[in-house]
């Protein structure tokens, strides 16, 4: 299988990837419906990241954020980050993320779609005063409730919560259709609309997650392994990058 794999990524003319949390775990930044996900340790439940109960009450949500952004600060890439990053240099990659870090960014990969959008930017709900991640970081450890230093407003990160749209969409299934070879990796394909993205590839199709999906038997090759041990035998077997 890993030589199918091999041989496929090695003549792609582009490639178009969706990456989940199960890529960023190995950074220290826990995935969500992992056998040791923040849901499935009921660490937190799924309506701390739902809008309206952020609109309504955002402290549950800001409980949720003072623990993870010194996690997100810390956070350095993994390899495989950095071995998509390195695709670059072979053809060009599109990478459409679901995880609100910044990492790919980090790890040099220069075409990237946020789909859930970013702990990089936060804004105020009322004026729209934008915040840095560095300043958010220092108003979130001050207070329960971050509020805007011009009008007292509520802000937000720039992240995308149950009950909005997600960001750029038709970019994204634009980027797959167009590509010759479409990678989801490190994704339990459960969330809409990022999970109907395979229906877009016209080319081989590839799964890397650690576990089974429900959607396995749409992909050309799938691999249940973990990330960075799958692509270090990768690149061990030579001549991609």
């Amino acid at each position: 299988m890993i030589d199918d794999v091999l041989a496929v990524l090695k003549n792609a003319k582009s490639i178009s990837v969706l990456t989940g949390a199960g890529i960023s775990v190995n950074a220290g930044i826990p995935d969500f419906r992992g056998e040791t996900g923040i849901y499935t340790k009921g660490l937190y439940s799924e309506n701390v990241f739902d809008i309206y109960y952020f609109l309504h009450d955002p402290k549950p949500f800001y409980d949720f954020a003072r623990e993870m952004y010194p996690v997100f600060e810390k956070a350095e890439p993994t390899f495989t980050h950095k071995f998509l990053a390195n695709l670059e240099s072979q053809c060009p990659v599109c990478i459409v993320t679901q995880n609100i870090d910044f990492l790919h960014e980090k790890a040099g990969s220069k075409n990237v779609i946020h789909l859930h959008g970013s702990v990089e930017k936060s804004h105020c709900l009322n004026c729209r005063k934008e915040y840095s991640f560095d300043r958010m970081k220092e108003l979130i450890k001050k207070n329960v409730v971050p509020h805007c230093e011009s009008c007292g407003g509520i802000i937000k990160p720039d992240v995308v919560f149950f009950g909005e749209p997600v960001i750029d969409f038709d970019k994204a299934s634009s980027c797959v259709s167009d590509s010759y070879v479409f990678l989801a990796l490190g994704t339990s394909l459960e969330v809409y609309p990022a999970n109907t993205l395979v229906q877009f590839a016209r080319g081989s199709k590839i799964l890397v997650n650690k576990t089974k999906t429900s959607m396995d038997y749409m992909f050309d090759f799938v691999i249940h392994e973990e990330l960075d041990t799958f692509f270090k035998e990768l690149q061990n077997k030579g001549g991609l990058i």
